[in-house]
């Protein structure tokens, strides 16, 4: 309506981009069924399905299941995707295990960028195309999945849709804690908020692990550490 009575009769829109989902792994199981011994739950579709769709993106997400850990099997399925699709979001399989089959069922029909960035938690994450379709490798541990997708593919998801790439909102606060850290990988740490006399203090989540799912719950937000910075000390300023 606004632009009709400035009088123009034509509007610039982008399509909405169609996701090809899919989740690796033979221990990985759809949520609902039961559970087989050494095997999880799948969050990380649901989680990342939900992003795909409500925060902004706008995405059509096409939800292909569970590929199981078998190299042709996972190629093929790849190749499919990048039919009709304009991006393929995958979790799982990028690391370095005999187990871990991306980056090889990546070569055959495609191409691979990288797959490692010095970042934690989310090392493991991988760039590529499969005939020509963008295609974003996310860990298989679910709050590197969450980091590396706030972080990485979100903009990258932005950018193709025809969006600026709006970066994630950070404000100063104390960090409450002690952290150890070696120079030269960026560190995203889980922190809830807290109000004392002097303002805002960030307190970090109690365990570090990336499959701590519940981590993400109870948090507020991540401090980012980024790639220069040696050990944190208690009452320092962070982002």
């Amino acid at each position: 309506m606004g632009d009709t009575a400035l009088g123009r009769d034509r509007l610039p829109v982008c399509r909405r981009l169609w996701v090809a989902l899919l989740s690796t792994g033979d221990e990985v199981c759809d949520p609902g069924k039961p559970l087989p011994p050494a095997a999880i739950y799948d969050s990380n579709r649901v989680m990342l399905a939900a992003w795909l769709e409500l925060e902004g993106l706008g995405c059509v997400v096409d939800d292909l299941g569970i590929c199981s850990d078998r190299p042709a099997m996972l190629a093929e399925t790849l190749s499919d995707a990048a039919i009709g699709h304009d991006l393929i979001v995958t979790s799982g399989a990028v690391s370095i295990g005999e187990e871990d089959y991306i980056r090889g069922a990546i070569e055959p029909v495609g191409t691979l960028h990288f797959c490692r960035l010095a970042i934690k938690p989310g090392k493991p994450v991988a760039l590529g195309q499969i005939r020509g379709v963008p295609l974003i490798g996310l860990p298989g541990n679910s709050v590197a999945v969450f980091v590396t997708f706030a972080e990485i593919a979100r903009p990258m998801i932005l950018k193709l849709a025809g969006a600026a790439p709006a970066p994630l909102g950070r404000f100063p606060v104390r960090a409450g804690f002690a952290y150890r850290k070696k120079p030269g990988k960026r560190d995203y740490l889980r922190a809830r908020l807290e109000r004392d006399p002097d303002g805002l203090v960030a307190l970090k989540y109690p365990h570090d692990g990336s499959a701590i799912l519940s981590s993400i719950v109870q948090s507020d937000g991540l401090v980012v550490l980024d790639e220069y910075q040696s050990d944190l000390a208690a009452g320092s300023i962070v982002d």
